[in-house]
């Protein structure tokens, strides 16, 4: 085959060289996507060579090298290797991976030691095996199993930028090799003969690789050598120890004498013993190991020979022996001069000696060292390498911890000092010999300084999860790197021996060696290095004066070094820009000193200019005015700098947050705006006195104001006078842990006990909102760690504690961690990530169970890192100790044991996972795992009000038998019939609730619990003929129900993962169904709420269950509201029930007697707001904002809260938004907009919900800004504190919980939205005739039609187009005029002009699915296409074609639909349509032939495909895409049509699809049911045509 690569490939790579090369763009900013693939299958026994052109040390890892079965003219390519699944096997470092999960560790060579010239190669033998080559020399089988067809992949991944494809061809003869290979075993067993020998070569080696001068050595059989005298060498004698120290001077010209050559050698022995590369264990002779210093010290004759053979063969040509011809600059990591390649490597791994500074503290296996008492000493923490440094050996550490108290930070260097024999200084710099280190940005020589400028980055201003590395490459070099950037050579002359050493000085608190074969901080080191290139991250320098001069006065005043066109008057406090009419910028100012903790910066715009487009900007800088060069805006300075600008915060020049506070734009003169930073780091800004709330956090402390005298800001003065400034909000917090803003002080004991929530203490880039339920990572783009939480309590036995992801960012490696602790949060010291603490911890992280830092093991059943947007992760401790794991919903089984009682839940918000919110689920899970069952004492009964307990209707399924007059229900035989009906119709708000009794765990499934119309008096008095085996089965009547965690309605899924599933409960648990008064149906487990399960719940129905599966008895545990006349009569201490005999004259059934609270908006509100009738109406009479309006009374719970949206004016974009806040409105500052309150607010808004200005849910509910005129919006909070919408009288669900109470609506009339009115009950709802209000209970779905209901109390009325306001409807539109369609092909009722984008659907409350025809027979609603109505003509009229036909979809062609139109029936199209005959196959179902050429239209009809689901006839197969300029925005789309139609049942064959797609495209419909075909002329009518833009 041609050794060529694939033109497809990553998006960064580019080919050249007749696709031979493969280089990865952008290769400083990016280490992945950069996959290519071999351009044809390998044949058997190739190896397809690649050689490494290029590589870069900014990045961990390497290249990656493997084959897959996926052809890569239909690939998706992932960001990298591992990432193929399908048949994928890769070599990744020294692991093989199989479709991305570990098969094999310490495989082979490790590729990312290779360097540029290296060869690799991978081939699959005959026998189906997978063997990796490196440089001509093959590493053995690495797979087997492999299936025949198979493309080479290389990954040009981390450090690996370029490739070239060498060869793709069987390897040569191997009788060579195995001649060297006996050849390499004489000459070790010569070896073993010659310990002298060895010793030399070993010392001669040594030297050669140290640069020391050493004279010529010739090794023979026994003698040696040396200065031309052959003499015995001296016996190593076990007293006879190490030099502690080298020479100080080091220069290259040094004279040894011989006794101090001979202890250079003597080291130089030692450290080949203990060193892994250097010297090996050789198979069945044992080596020299770690930390055995009498193997190591002491070794002489035939002894030293047996500790560790190091032949002194060098027929190898190279490192690695055996012929090989290694390149790699590593030197000797392929192996040791001289031994056989069956020399088997330990794994020596670099970490901190035992022996250390004073106050050093180690742990993590001594790959950590933290100082103690960081707040009290600053030195004193000097810290080594266990062993020598290899050469080209990287030693790395990243920086966990820093404190900001002291001056100067982190050093690091090397030594020649032995730690064993080392007196440790306070300081590493205080040494005078052997030393060599980076202070700071300067390098320090036995502690004199020798460089003074060594690089860009000082030390001092590196942050915590920054990377610091060191390496000594073999030409004696020694290079520092700084987030894997290399700073260059910082000395030249560097001793071959040396340790690696870093002194945890100032504000350096705490390090963690990394190793690059570690996934977990591969990862993390490029998270790092991403960070440190990204443009949005500044490197905050301290200021040069970090105390102001006590003979200077305190005041804040401006800095004389000012802009351009700036200038700075009246002693200091004001600054002006003399020429504002002529010019915009230049006019940055700053203060004359840092500002204090706490202090407050304000400032007062004395001048404004109406000439130019923005205003004042605001902010701090760690830039010391007296040397910054000032740039013409502050926002273009792209380090140590946060500024206000408009409504925005941006740090370094990027946006870090885009809505925040009130707009500096809109300013006037007299106006003041602030600046503070806080002792907890955190950055806040006032205007005009009021706080807007943190804006930033991690601020360093010694910082300088600034104010950028931009655009229409022409003149500002400094406020001295403080008095008048409100106290600052106290959300500060102590030590290393932060509190959110957000976060509740503490947890008490008005929450449920059982209540999990996120604890208040957590990282310093978390956020803990929405009561204590959703935490989010702050500035996720800039930062990638510092983000744990963790659980408010300890778990309980067998008690899930769950969260769903709620967003993620496409930026960083590595996801979501989660696991547990037991650490207390009040004594955790939050780490930057929770795999840092090293006792007491047990993590997941991507696939690795990790304990106290360490992995455990690898491959567990699920990978984190590969999850997504609303994925469900929970972890859950059994009785036993064991750590179980759920993937949405699903038990990974035991992840680890022995697990102490009381632990808390963990969650690392790290890399690409940004946000999370625990889960209702959350909470005691199933008690199989559990040592003793659940009981009602283990869980409140919450009852209804006391009174007669519920019954079981006498009517059920066959094979149930009722028990104790009607309270008990068992199932006596199978595992279905088991259907039970309470014995009266619920009323509203009545809770009908069973504890299960028995289970059988034999059969699976479990208990359903619904409601249904069905009513069972009128069933026939043998079950065998009424009743349906099972609950989803039974469709005679609407029933909704619940069945695990799925909702569904007559049998037809609405809902997945709803609440707690019922196929965990077991014996004790309780379940309980109720229909509320909003019409939707609430279950009940173990008397918690689990939310509205269903909407638009008719009024008349009946409790129902079905004892099915494992359940098979219940008992009632409920009570009646009311029973019947002549019962007694309920007590209730809120006397809220109605007698059966009232009649119905409210919009519920049994609403509490007590008469609603009448609304009426405060007389406080927005100055551009004026109110009308009585204060129940509210105008925008200017402008688009300050339209902010609150009611004038609380709003009590379970009372709906309605208005109507009665003016809208589309000059202005978005519209209203609303809410509640906690507090009395009474003296509230009304600010611009909604969004500009912080506290206690609970905000809807487009179809987001935001907590004091955080978003904490998307996509909920229909988009307000498209609500039309007529439009009726509701607010209810329910008993539990749960905040609902309400659209035109349709429940949206619960969009916040944790409201409290009181609690005021608050309406704000923005953009579009400029006038709304209260709905009382004295004006009837919006569509209601005659003052009638309708319940949404009294429709039937019958009414339904494609989502419009008629005659429904809660729609908007006739004349109200809900697509009048709809910009994708306007659009689609234009398409369809574009069409030239002439005008008498539609129908001119605007009725039937539907639109299904999100927000009309949503707002009209569409489900998904409907029935039409007889029989009737489920179709799907068209989301996302747009519906035009088609007129019937009359000879193509058919009788209640629409009731009893079917409703199916036809996509076609732009070109057919004319004819299409003229002939009023489908019909095949052209031969580029995709209907044509030519297309599809000749054979199979579904395919037909062309129509002979002589054969006659009228006699053949065509056959025509249809399918109930327009994600299926939609398909750019069926429906092509064209091109179109839309003439309103002048901007270029895609659009596609296709027809609605009805069509007459028994005329259409149903078979399956016929594109070859083997995933499900509907959920509701099978692939094999899928598509329609019909050739029965007639069977058609169109009734809708679809149009979709793009």
């Amino acid at each position: 085959m041609a050794a060529e690569l694939h033109p497809r490939s990553g998006k960064l790579i580019g080919l050249s060289n007749s696709n031979r090369t493969a280089q990865r763009n952008q290769s400083v900013q990016e280490f992945n996507h950069g996959l290519v693939l071999s351009r044809e299958p390998l044949r058997d026994r190739d190896v397809f060579t690649v050689r490494i052109d290029k590589k870069v040390n900014s990045w961990s890892g390497s290249i990656e090298i493997g084959v897959t079965a996926l052809d890569p003219a239909a690939l998706d390519f992932p960001s990298s290797a591992t990432g193929l699944k399908g048949g994928s096997w890769i070599v990744s470092g020294c692991s093989v991976l199989k479709d991305g999960r570990s098969v094999l560790e310490e495989y082979g060579r490790d590729l990312d030691q290779l360097g540029e010239g290296d060869r690799v190669g991978i081939q699959r033998n005959g026998r189906g095996e997978l063997h990796l080559w490196v440089n001509g020399q093959d590493c053995g089988p690495a797979a087997r199993g492999l299936p025949p067809r198979l493309w080479a992949v290389v990954d040009l991944y981390g450090k690996c930028t370029q490739v070239t494809v060498m060869s793709c061809e069987p390897p040569p003869d191997t009788d060579s090799e195995e001649r060297e290979e006996d050849e390499e075993e004489g000459e070790e067993e010569a070896a073993l003969a010659a310990p002298v020998a060895q010793m030399t070569e070993a010392c001669r080696e040594h030297a050669e690789r140290s640069s020391t001068i050493v004279p010529p050595v010739v090794v023979h059989s026994a003698p040696a050598v040396i200065n031309g005298s052959v003499d015995e060498v001296p016996e190593v004698t076990r007293g006879h120890s190490r030099p502690d120290k080298f020479p100080s001077n080091f220069e290259s010209d040094t004279v040894l004498t011989e006794h101090q050559l001979f202890d250079v050698f003597n080291n130089a022995i030692v450290s080949l013993y203990r060193s892994e590369d250097e010297g090996g264990e050789d198979s069945g002779l044992g080596g020299a190991r770690p930390g055995n210093s009498d193997s190591s010290r002491g070794c002489s004759g035939s002894s030293s020979a047996s500790r560790g053979a190091m032949g002194g063969s060098d027929s190898g040509g190279g490192p690695g022996g055996g012929g090989s011809t290694n390149n790699s600059p590593s030197g000797s990591s392929g192996g040791v001069t001289g031994l056989g390649s069956g020399a088997v490597t330990t794994n020596d791994a670099l970490l901190f000696h035992e022996k250390c500074g004073t106050l050093i503290k180690l742990s993590n296996n001594h790959k950590t060292a933290e100082r103690r008492r960081p707040l009290d000493e600053f030195n004193n923490g000097v810290v080594m390498t266990n062993r020598p440094l290899r050469h080209n050996e990287m030693f790395e550490i990243r920086i966990d911890k820093l404190v900001d108290k002291w001056s100067g930070s982190i050093e690091i260097g090397v030594t020649t000092h032995n730690p064993n024999n080392l007196d440790y200084p306070a300081t590493m710099t205080n040494l005078r010999s052997g030393t060599i280190m980076m202070s700071g940005c300067g390098i320090l020589t036995n502690g004199k300084g020798t460089r003074r400028e060594y690089c860009e980055f000082s030390l001092d201003e590196l942050q915590e999860g920054d990377h610091i590395g060191l390496m000594r490459k073999v030409s004696g070099a020694l290079h520092f790197y700084i987030n894997g950037i290399d700073q260059g050579v910082a000395a030249s002359q560097t001793p071959g021996v040396v340790y690696g050493v870093v002194d945890l000085y100032g504000m350096a608190v705490k390090v963690t060696i990394v190793h690059n074969h570690n996934h977990s901080d591969r990862l993390r080191r490029n998270n790092a290095i991403m960070r440190a290139l990204s443009p949005d991250v500044g490197r905050p320098r301290p200021a040069l004066s970090l105390t102001p001069d006590p003979e200077t006065p305190d005041r804040l005043l401006f800095h004389q070094n000012c802009g351009q066109k700036a200038a700075i008057i009246g002693d200091g406090r004001t600054a002006l820009r003399p020429h504002a009419t002529d010019d915009f910028n230049h006019g940055v100012v700053l203060s004359n000193r840092p500002l204090h903790s706490n202090e407050v910066f304000q400032v007062r715009i004395d001048k404004m200019v109406d000439k130019w487009a923005g205003s004042i900007e605001i902010g701090v800088t760690t830039h010391n005015p007296a040397y910054l060069q000032l740039p013409s805006t502050m926002t273009n300075l792209r380090s140590g700098t946060w500024m206000m600008t408009g409504n925005g915060v941006m740090h370094n020049g990027t946006t870090i947050l885009d809505e925040y506070g009130h707009n500096l734009d809109r300013l006037k003169a007299g106006d003041t705006v602030g600046v503070v930073r806080k002792d907890d780091g955190s950055l806040h800004f006032f205007v005009n006195g009021v706080p807007q709330g943190p804006a930033a956090w991690n601020v360093p402390p010694s910082i300088y104001a600034v104010v950028d005298l931009y655009g229409q800001a022409a003149q500002a003065t400094i406020m001295d006078d403080m008095a008048d400034l409100p106290p600052l909000p106290d959300d500060s917090s102590e030590g290393p842990t932060a509190l959110s803003p957000g976060s509740p002080c503490s947890v008490t004991g008005t929450a449920s006990v059982s209540d999990l929530r996120f604890h208040q203490l957590h990282g310093t880039n978390a956020v803990i909102t929405n009561g204590g339920r959703t935490a989010l990572r702050q500035n996720c783009r800039s930062e990638f760690n510092d983000a744990i939480v963790i659980s408010n309590r300890c778990l309980r036995e067998g008690e899930l504690f769950e969260i769903v992801i709620q967003k993620m960012v496409d930026r960083w490696s590595g996801s979501i961690e989660a696991g547990v602790t037991a650490i207390r949060p009040e004594e955790l010291e939050f780490p930057n990530t929770m795999t840092d603490i090293d006792y007491d911890t047990w993590m997941l992280s991507g696939t690795a169970i990790m304990q106290d830092g360490n992995t455990m093991r690898n491959n567990y059943g699920c990978d984190l890192d590969s999850l997504s947007t609303g994925s469900r992760i929970g972890m859950m401790r059994t009785a036993t100790g064991d750590l179980h794991y759920y993937i949405n919903g699903v038990d990974q089984g035991v992840a680890c044991t022995g697990l102490p009682s009381d632990v808390y839940a963990v969650i690392d918000l790290y890399g690409q996972c940004v946000q999370v919110s625990i889960t209702s689920s959350s909470g005691p899970l199933d008690n199989s795992l559990c040592t003793s069952n659940v009981t009602e004492k283990s869980f409140p009964i919450h009852s209804p009000v006391a009174g007669v307990a519920h019954r079981l209707h006498s009517k059920h399924g066959k094979n149930v038998v009722l028990l104790g007059d009607g309270c008990q229900a068992v199932r006596v035989g199978g595992y279905s019939h088991g259907i039970v009906f309470s014995a009266k119709e619920l009323k509203t708000d009545e809770l009908f609730e069973v504890k299960i009794n028995e289970v059988d765990e034999q059969w699976s499934g479990s208990l359903h619990v619904g409601l249904t119309t069905l009513q069972p008096p009128d069933l026939p008095s043998c079950p065998l003929s009424g009743l349906s085996p099972s609950l989803t089965q039974l469709r005679s009547k609407v029933t909704w129900l619940l069945a695990g965690a799925e909702v569904r309605r007559n049998g037809m899924l609405q809902k997945q993962n709803y609440g707690c599933s019922l196929d965990r409960l077991t014996v004790g648990n309780r379940v309980g169904v109720k229909r509320c008064s909003d019409d939707t149906m609430h279950i009940f487990i173990d008397g918690e709420d689990m939310g509205p399960a269903a909407t638009a719940v008719a009024k008349n129905v009946y409790a129902v269950l079905d004892l099915y599966g494992k359940v098979t008895a219940v008992s009632v545990v409920s009570s009646t509201l009311v029973e019947d006349s002549d019962s007694v009569k309920a007590p209730s201490l809120s006397s809220d029930s109605c007698s059966e005999g009232e009649e119905d004259t409210t919009p519920c059934e049994n609403e509490p007697a007590l008469v609603p609270m009448a609304m009426i908006f405060l007389e406080n509100h927005g100055k551009n707001i004026q109110l009308s009738n009585q204060n129940l109406t509210a105008a925008r009479v200017s402008s688009y904002n300050q339209g902010l309006l609150v009611t004038a009374q609380a709003l009590p719970r379970q009372q709906l809260f309605q208005f109507q949206i009665d003016r809208l004016n589309p000059s202005w974009t978005s519209s209203l938004s609303l809410g509640v806040i906690g507090y009395s409105p009474d003296r509230l500052s009304f600010p611009s907009t909604a969004c500009c309150l912080k506290r206690s607010v609970w905000l809807l808004q487009r179809d987001s919900v935001f907590h004091n200005s955080l978003k904490i849910c998307e996509n909920y509910g229909p988009n307000l800004d498209t609500c039309p005129e007529g439009t009726v919006l509701g607010l209810l909070v329910d008993a539990s504190g749960g905040l609902h919408l309400f659209v035109n009288g349709m429940d949206q669900g619960t969009a916040a919980q944790d409201v409290p109470n009181p609690c005021y609506p608050i309406i704000d009339l923005y953009g579009q939205c400029e006038q709304v009115t209260i709905v009382t009950n004295h004006v009837p709802a919006v569509g209601a005739k005659g003052g009638e209000v309708r319940c949404q209970g009294d429709m039937e779905k019958a009414d339904m039609v494609d989502g419009i209901k008629e005659s429904v109390c809660w729609t908007p009325p006739p004349e109200v187009n809900p697509n009048k306001t709809c910009e994708y409807h306007a659009l689609c539109s234009r398409f369809k005029d574009l069409l030239t369609l002439p005008d008498g092909y539609f129908n001119e009722d605007a009725k039937y002009n539907l639109c299904y984008c999100e927000s009309c659907h949503k707002l009209r409350g569409d489900e998904a699915y409907y029935k039409r025809g007889e029989p009737p027979r489920d179709y799907a609603l068209p989301f996302g296409w747009c519906r035009f109505g088609l007129r019937i003509k009359p000879h193509c009229e058919v009788p209640n074609a629409f009731k009893k036909w079917h409703i199916a979809y036809h996509g076609t062609s732009v070109g057919a639909l004319r004819r299409t139109l003229d002939q009023s029936q489908l019909m095949t199209a052209e031969p580029a349509s995709v209907f044509s005959a030519s297309p599809l196959k000749a054979e199979g179902h579904g395919s037909y032939g062309e129509p002979e050429e002589n054969s006659a239209p009228e006699w053949e009809v065509p056959c025509v495909q249809l399918s109930p689901t327009m994600r299926y006839s939609g398909l750019e197969a069926f429906a092509p895409k064209v091109q179109f300029r839309d003439p309103r925005s002048l901007r270029c789309h895609q659009a596609q049509v296709g027809f609605q139609v009805c069509v007459r049942p028994g005329s259409y064959k149903v078979g399956p699809q016929t594109l070859g797609v083997s995933e499900p495209l509907d959920p509701r419909f099978n692939n094999s049911e899928i598509e329609w075909i019909t050739k029965e002329k007639g069977g058609t009518l169109l009734y809708g045509l679809l149009v979709r833009v793009e």
